[in-house]
């Protein structure tokens, strides 16, 4: 069985979440009828956030619009602290939906506002969490660099529970690769007295779980049952008691003491029953298989694994637990020499790999377009460097002009050769640093940067905000290899980018199969709601084109969605490292609500888009439609432009 880190990997972000015991619809009434009567001020803010907390686990979108009412409202008063805590609620909600992309943005913007009221505490908390979104995506270079940054800040303040926390998800990274696990136990060994003296039980729990599954991994079964024991004391009264009984059971196992393997797997079973914690169950049931097979005692095996199975199945879940419990399940058959069921298992494990290998495939490239998204900005940073790098250059070639100039004119002739040419090199890279950054950021925004190395956020009254998304995607996905997916979606892309550059409409970025753009900014201007709406009908031209094509030779194709809505937003840089121009605002939430909305090979606009352009497009009025968070909104089809 795999170690699951999840629990250890963001002790400090989930705790909230862990902590939600008895009383929880209580707590909620309590919550919201202080909210009814609240004063619109800063204490409202907090309440708001306290019950966005109270749904991360069971309803994560509820928890994400309450606390997008916090962030509104501390908007409002100019609570700014309250802001920096809404949009780490909201990035938690989304962490919550396995959503990492919107999960960056929203914690990166959550830690420009901790740093802005100096509160270095925040910082080092959503650089851990940050790191956890990376680890979850299986970039441990990153996750280890944001878990360092954390840690540092931590170590600066003071403060031992953030220590302890980031120690110990630097741990888990190490604990992924065999040549480190020498280093996951330095760090866990680090945590652990910190989180000792603290009195902080989940991470006491946790680290030591660390520990063990080092000790497991390094075959030192005494020390890996001597910290899962420890595990096991700390999560006392806790949901996770099931987890330390199953490792335990574990190393009895490999220890050949069967009778106490199985002893604490069924303990594990009954807490996870007790709790309706199927996962646990399933883990227990396996544990159990493995034991009695281990033991010889195959029928007993089988009618674990048979009810690992079961459990399986009826939660829906293919991954590791499965595929080890078919596995079990055919090789108890065959020591049985039931060659019949042997081979059931055998294929049903084969199908269950080809279908774990292509959700492996599907997170893989979810994972490279999130990289994408996410690196292509890194750019803009190597050019600010290049721009240093290109002024040092230019005081070295002063310098050595006057050098030249006291050497004497022969030596100077044949310097003047060498700076003609090293001028025009310096030009040249700095053209392409130029152009390179404008690839990135808008020109006002890249100058801006440019001159006084920040940007400022902007508000804007009328912006037309673009939404696509891909039908047909995740059948296209199963279908073609992952670098004929990639290079499909880069030449609708492409396209898209043509088409908007036409128009001069700003590219915002790209969302695993969805495209946003924006018309009216970075320069206002009063004509982007019918140059959004001309680009999106070129859009749906193109892509249904591209479609007959693709039909024609045999190949799965694309459909497109497209939704436009305009209003106000806030535009500006977030980060304070790998920068993105991005847009907020409810205009943004309500086009993304356009698009879900629509029908394929449509533009569907908004009543407010359409009052704006009526006399430019003939449109089709399809009522009010009732749109996620957003009640009925008045929708229209863009059917052709007039004259």
């Amino acid at each position: 069985m795999n170690f699951n880190l999840k629990g250890l990997l963001c002790c400090l972000l989930l705790t909230l979440v862990t902590l939600i015991g008895l009383g929880q619809d209580r707590q909620i009434d309590s919550i919201k009828s202080v909210i009814s009567k609240a004063q619109e001020d800063s204490n409202k803010v907090n309440s708001l956030l306290l019950l966005s907390k109270k749904y991360f686990n069971e309803e994560p979108n509820e928890a994400i619009t309450i606390a997008t009412r916090a962030r509104d409202l501390a908007d409002k008063i100019g609570f700014k602290r309250g802001e920096a805590y809404a949009l780490k609620n909201i990035g938690i909600g989304y962490y919550m939906q396995g959503k990492y992309l919107e999960t960056f943005d929203y914690w990166n913007q959550s830690m420009v506002y901790f740093d802005s009221v100096g509160d270095r505490q925040g910082v080092a908390n959503i650089l851990s969490n940050i790191g956890s979104v990376y680890f979850d995506q299986g970039d441990d270079a990153n996750a280890l660099e944001n878990y360092l940054k954390s840690l540092k800040i931590s170590e600066e303040i003071g403060d031992k529970l953030r220590i302890a926390t980031a120690l110990g998800n630097i741990g888990n990274v190490y604990l992924n690769k065999k040549a480190t696990l020498d280093k996951a136990l330095t760090f866990y060994l680090r945590a652990l007295p910190i989180s000792e003296e603290i009195g902080d039980q989940n991470i006491v729990g946790t680290t030591t779980v660390g520990i063990g599954e080092v000790y497991f991994k390094k075959e030192n079964y005494d020390s890996a049952l001597f910290y899962f024991n420890k595990s096991l004391v700390a999560y006392q009264g806790t949901e996770a008691v099931p987890y330390s009984l199953n490792q335990i059971g574990r190393v009895y196992t490999k220890r050949k003491n069967y009778d106490l393997a199985v002893k604490n797997h069924l303990q594990a079973y009954e807490l996870g029953k007790k709790l309706d914690a199927k996962l646990d169950m399933i883990q227990s049931l396996l544990g159990l298989g493995v034991a009695y097979e281990a033991s010889g005692e195959y029928k007993k095996a089988i009618v674990a694994y048979r009810e690992s199975e079961s459990l399986s199945l009826e939660i829906g879940s293919k991954g590791d637990e499965l595929k080890e419990t078919y596995q079990g399940l055919a090789s108890s058959f065959a020591m049985l020499k039931d060659y019949s069921n042997a081979f059931k298992y055998q294929s049903l494990l084969t199908g269950l790999k080809d279908t774990l290998y292509n959700v492996a495939t599907d997170k893989k490239l979810a994972s490279l377009q999130f990289d994408f998204d996410i690196q292509k900005k890194q750019g803009q940073i190597d050019l600010l460097t290049k721009d240093q790098e290109l002024k040092e250059k230019e005081i070295s070639r002063q310098k050595l002009v006057r050098n030249g100039f006291i050497g004497g004119f022969a030596v100077v002739l044949i310097f003047g050769g060498v700076v003609f040419k090293q001028r025009n090199k310096i030009a040249s890279e700095k053209k392409r640093s130029d152009e390179l950054l404008l690839n990135i950021l808008p020109e006002e925004t890249a100058e801006e940067l440019k001159a006084t190395g920040t940007a400022k956020a902007k508000s804007f009254e009328m912006v037309t905000v673009l939404f696509t998304d891909f039908k047909n995607f995740t059948l296209a996905s199963e279908i073609l290899t992952a670098e004929e997916l990639v290079e499909e979606i880069n030449h609708c892309f492409s396209e898209f980018d043509r088409i908007i550059s036409k128009y001069h409409i700003e590219k915002i970025k790209t969302i695993g199969d969805a495209y946003m753009c924006a018309g009216g900014l970075p320069i206002a201007n009063t004509t982007n709601p019918i140059d959004v709406i001309h680009a999106g009908l070129e859009m749906v031209d193109f892509i249904a084109r591209n479609k007959a094509d693709r039909q024609a030779k045999g190949q799965p194709f694309f459909e497109l969605r497209l939704g436009i809505h305009t209003g106000p937003v806030v535009a500006g840089i977030v980060g304070i490292k790998k920068f993105a121009y991005d847009i907020w605002g409810d205009t943004v939430n309500t086009a993304s609500r356009m698009e879900s909305s629509g029908e394929v090979g449509r533009v569907n606009i908004s009543g407010t888009t359409y009052e704006i352009v009526k006399d430019h497009f003939n449109c089709i009025h399809r009522g009010k439609i009732e749109a996620k968070n957003k009640g009925q909104i008045d929708m229209y089809f863009v059917d052709s432009a007039k004259g």
